[in-house]
């Protein structure tokens, strides 16, 4: 793997973290959506990655093999096009993701409600997903809401006035996915509004606490010690959309990042697109990566990177030999992982 120059990388770059982004002033971009895991490092950890992510996603889909080669091509050609003297420009035009691009722009408080609690109500439903809190949360919570850092996110969004008034409305803890097992996950309704009776405004919070990334970082690499105030850093200079919309904070002992969640964030799938849309948004979200890593580098850097891209191509495919081979052998251990893990179950059955 050559040696990229030291940028803050996403760490965890596959499909599932790229999607529309609303950001402060209403606007709506495709940008990296999860920072978790995101250091200082070689961004050619974040194109294996992405690349292992194309290739998993192929393979369970009904899409033939093929694909995968082609779309490896593309995305490459996507990142490579981003590095250029205009890396603000548009390198790809894939329909999927425009689909949902206008999906996003569309979508208001009611869907992100039904869609994250089921209810167009400023109350969160308790069951398997939100459980009740308890003394010493709701005590942490409350003493969170009142403090300036969280007021000034809140009112940032260009629709709010900075003089508006919070009220907490709800919170539950947040049974998410198997990536939060064992941390701290809340959801958070406030109403914001004139006074402390007006609440015509629902801001909807996802406070989570943040670990060490095990993502490689860069040796001497100059970060952040308390984590949560390394994903927002790396935010802010990755996917601004969102590191604008989010601050570190303390909640009891723990760190957490804090963030709003709008109905415009839309998470995107691949499973269900024909080769050609799949290919043309391997090219897409490659050049989103592109534009993130690219705006951290100087014409220069970005040239000789760009220029390191370009050497030990594969005979056979126009991508470099050390990211086919990385995504190869990567997809073999995950298969072999995957059914050795399926053998054990059985066996304990």
């Amino acid at each position: 793997m050559p040696d990229g120059p030291q940028v803050w990388i996403c760490g965890d770059c596959h499909v599932g973290n790229l999607g529309p982004l609303a950001n402060i002033h209403g606007g709506v971009d495709i940008q990296i959506r999860d920072l978790d895991q995101t250091v200082i490092g070689n961004p050619a950890h974040d194109l294996i990655r992405l690349g292992l992510s194309l290739a998993t996603a192929v393979r369970s889909s009904n899409l033939p093999g093929i694909t995968t080669a082609h779309m490896i091509e593309n995305m490459i050609g996507g990142y490579e096009a981003a590095l250029q003297d205009n890396p603000k420009k548009v390198v790809a035009d894939a329909d999927a993701i425009q689909d949902l691009m206008r999906q996003s722009i569309r979508r208001r408080w009611k869907h992100l409600a039904r869609e994250r609690i089921r209810d167009a109500k400023p109350s969160i439903p308790r069951g398997d997903k939100f459980w009740d809190l308890s003394k010493t949360e709701w005590r942490d919570l409350t003493a969170l809401v009142k403090t300036d850092g969280l007021g000034d996110l809140v009112t940032a969004l260009h629709s709010r006035k900075s003089d508006s008034s919070l009220k907490l409305l709800d919170a539950a803890y947040w049974v998410k996915g198997c990536s939060s097992l064992g941390r701290l996950r809340y959801a958070v309704l406030i109403g914001v509004g004139r006074d402390q009776n007006d609440a015509s405004d629902i801001c909807f919070l996802d406070i989570k606490e943040a670990t060490t990334a095990a993502a490689p970082r860069a040796d001497q690499a100059k970060m952040p010690k308390d984590n949560a105030a390394r994903v927002v850093e790396g935010a802010r200079h990755l996917s601004p959309n969102l590191g604008n919309r989010m601050m570190a904070a303390r909640f009891g002992d723990r760190s957490v990042v804090v963030r709003e969640l709008l109905p415009q964030d839309l998470k995107l799938e691949l499973d269900q697109l024909t080769q050609e849309e799949a290919i043309n948004a391997a090219r897409y979200l490659a050049s989103v990566i592109g534009k993130a890593h690219a705006r951290q580098m100087d014409d220069d850097t970005r040239h000789r990177w760009n220029k390191t891209l370009g050497e030990k191509r594969s005979k056979t495919l126009d991508v470099p030999s050390w990211l086919w081979s990385s995504i190869v052998d990567l997809v073999g251990i995950h298969e072999a992982s995957y059914l050795e893990h399926c053998r054990r179950m059985q066996a304990a059955a």
